[in-house]
């Protein structure tokens, strides 16, 4: 493994994603990528103190237990809290407690908690058209969508997320802000500049489609809605807010504008201190509020009609009778259990009934595993049953 701030010779745009590359590069991708820093501000860090119990032992249904899980999911570190005391902290490859990770699109769920922030103070208002915000986007398929169709993955703008296809959209937009070599040479050469090309292929309002771009859109209109760049509009309303123990960073662009959909890179210990304002009703560890007990209300219920927009949407069998809503996946009938999800393993989990939050940061090789997924899913529930 390199020394942090020495990037290894055989690293490029083309392979950092990569195994075994990305091992390295989900903790170091200041060192070879333009990052912008998130800060902690100068308040007290929020306590998760000790209390052990011994969670890896636990079965799972056949033959495997909670640690086995862990040791075979590529995992960088995994993290168990309950009522804000550690019961169970792993890094067993290496990484260090306070070593920032790439949260891939956990970091949808971070822009869409400075959103629900903007909406609490009225900055914000969800059902208001996106080109209200950003009059730009009226020359683009957002043209007629709202901030709600952003938050829950509903526009009609046609987009593809498939990550092993170099030419997909989602793929592209990488090219478009230098995460990637370009191949299209008349691509759009920032964030902005590519969002403004997509267009709409149904209507606004339809079936949950998983679309990254949606979170890209949206944090383009929260930086509108408030007058201020994301790194410093997220240290202010929640960096700053939850206790982090360390500073975040964000991938950005030749302008500056960061990689909103998957470019944030935090510390394992500061995911739970977010997803505890998942059980706390918007109040993190500090106690301080951070989002108003109506938007975590609204995240666990859902509009009259996501359920049926989820379950008539892609790829959304692995959760039957779940939903999406505020960039979070509820992935059962009712609100007992909040997921926030990246590719490549990335994850916040949270048991409300359990007062059970988790998180775990990992280097799987493929960007989607579902056995690594539902089995990671599993040793978490089965954690939670323990404890209620």
């Amino acid at each position: 493994m390199s020394e942090p701030g020495r990037v290894p010779p055989d690293l490029t745009l083309h392979n950092w994603q990569t195994a075994p590359h990305l091992h390295w590069a989900f903790q170091h991708l200041a060192d070879f990528l333009p990052t912008a820093r998130i800060s902690r501000g100068d308040g007290p860090v929020a306590e998760l103190p000790p209390r052990a119990v011994a969670l890896s032992d636990i079965p799972l249904p056949g033959a495997a237990s909670v640690g086995e899980v862990m040791d075979a999911t590529a995992t960088d570190g995994w993290i168990v809290t309950r009522h804000g005391e550690v019961l169970e902290e792993r890094y067993p490859s290496g990484m260090l407690p306070d070593t920032p990770h790439l949260l891939m699109s956990v970091s949808k769920t971070l822009i869409a908690t400075v959103a629900g922030a903007l909406v609490g103070q009225g900055a914000l208002v969800p059902d208001t058209p996106v080109t209200n915000y950003v009059p730009a986007l009226a020359n683009s398929g957002y043209a007629g969508a709202t901030v709600r169709h952003l938050l829950d993955m509903r526009s009609g703008i046609g987009f593809s997320e498939e990550y092993l296809d170099p030419l997909a959209e989602v793929r592209l937009l990488e090219q478009a802000i230098g995460w990637a070599p370009r191949t299209v040479p008349d691509l759009p050469d920032t964030m902005y500049g590519f969002l403004l090309t997509l267009r709409q292929a149904g209507p606004h309002g339809g079936p949950f489609d998983y679309r990254s771009c949606e979170t890209d859109v949206l944090g383009w209109v929260c930086e509108a809605a408030a007058g201020e760049r994301m790194p410093a509009l997220m240290s202010e309303l929640l960096w700053s807010r939850i206790g982090a123990q360390t500073d975040a960073v964000i991938g950005v662009d030749r302008e500056g504008t960061g990689m909103f959909d998957g470019g944030i890179n935090a510390c394992l210990r500061d995911l739970v201190r977010v997803g505890t304002l998942f059980v706390t009703d918007g109040v993190s560890l500090t106690g301080r509020e951070v989002v108003e007990p109506s938007w975590i209300a609204d995240t666990l219920a859902g509009g009259a009609d996501s359920r049926a927009a989820f379950a008539a949407g892609r790829d959304t069998a692995r959760f039957p009778g779940g939903m999406y809503r505020n960039k979070c996946w509820l992935p059962y009938p009712g609100d007992d259990v909040v997921l926030c999800l990246g590719i490549h393993g990335q994850m916040i989990y949270v048991n409300r009934p359990a007062g059970m939050v988790a998180a775990k940061l990992s280097s799987w090789a493929l960007p989607e595993e579902n056995d690594k997924l539902m089995a990671t899913i599993a040793a978490f529930d089965a954690i939670a049953a323990e404890l209620r």
